[in-house]
């Protein structure tokens, strides 16, 4: 009894050995009996036997490597940096990798090939260069350089990163001195074109005012001229009010005086002949009449 349970505990033991986890990330890659598979194991539980076979696990996300290189540069100048690499590696280039390298790549090819590749690029540019804007242009020709040598081998190259520059104090120096007179002449040169706007401005502001002027002086001088011509035009509506009104009226007088004159009949101008001549005789004043028996002339004497 003794001996069968032990064999199931033995068996369990083995079972657990005997079984892997592949998780994301990374596969695995078997060697059994020394021999590398050329096919990689995915992501996932897998069994094997612990006899005879082991089974490696090679990381296939991406992977940061921070280096402390001291970097040449054109003028022979030794600068210190602090670069990242970011690499992976391919899936199905596991295998080949640790057949060929092992698992100590890093140490092995991609540290290598990079320091060569800097080297080789950093010496292509001035000191300045890496610490102004072609630090990109640096950072672009280092990693296709070390991907036309590893890609091929199974790396993929994400980047490289020059995250610090180091430049001797001297030239650090420098450079500093000249960036400050290059923001002071920028600053300058702000200020001079903001004074410029401003004095444009001023003279857009001046001659905005000046047409203002000239559009309430012709507007006050139009209206005069049309004050002018409304009392012009009142004077001549009154004068020929006037006319007219002078007009109606000696055509009024005209109407009556023939009125008049239509009803003055032989018959009436001989009535009013008969009451002259009894108005005469009850006046008390001495007077002349001359008649002729139809009309009545009076004269009055020299003295009474």
């Amino acid at each position: 009894m003794k001996s069968y349970t032990s064999a199931i505990i033995l068996f369990v033991i083995i079972g657990l050995f005997s079984c892997t986890v592949i998780r994301q990330g990374e596969v695995g890659v078997k060697r059994r009996l020394g021999k590398i598979d050329p096919q990689y194991v995915e992501q996932g539980p897998k069994g094997y036997n612990i006899f005879t076979t082991t089974i490696l696990k090679v990381p296939t996300r991406t992977m940061n490597i921070e280096v402390k290189p001291d970097l040449p540069s054109k003028e022979g100048l030794t600068i210190r940096s602090e670069i990242s690499i970011l690499y992976r590696i391919k899936p199905e280039a596991a295998p080949k990798i640790v057949q060929e390298i092992g698992l100590n790549y890093e140490s092995e090819v991609i540290l290598p090939v990079f320091r060569s590749s800097s080297a080789d690029i950093t010496a292509k540019f001035l000191a300045k260069d890496m610490h102004s804007g072609e630090r990109a242009q640096i950072e672009n020709a280092v990693r296709r350089q070390m991907s036309e040598i590893l890609e091929p081998r199974g790396f993929i190259i994400d980047n490289v990163l020059l995250k610090t520059i180091r430049l001797p104090e001297g030239l650090a120096r420098t450079i500093e001195e000249k960036l400050q007179a290059e923001q002071d002449a920028q600053r300058m040169e702000f200020v001079k074109e903001r004074e410029k706007r401003d004095a444009e401005r001023k003279i857009i502001e001046a001659e905005g005012k000046k047409e203002i002027a000239r559009i309430q002086a012709e507007g006050e001088k139009n209206a005069a001229i049309i004050q002018a011509e409304a009392r012009k035009r009142m004077t001549e509506i009154e004068a020929e009010g006037k006319a007219n009104a002078m007009r109606i009226e000696a055509d009024a007088t005209r109407r009556a005086n023939d009125t008049i004159n239509k009803t003055l009949t032989p018959q009436v101008l001989k009535l009013r002949q008969i009451e002259a001549f009894r108005a005469l005789s009850n006046s008390n004043n001495s007077k002349l009449v001359i008649t002729d028996g139809k009309t009545p002339f009076l004269t009055l004497p020299d003295k009474f």
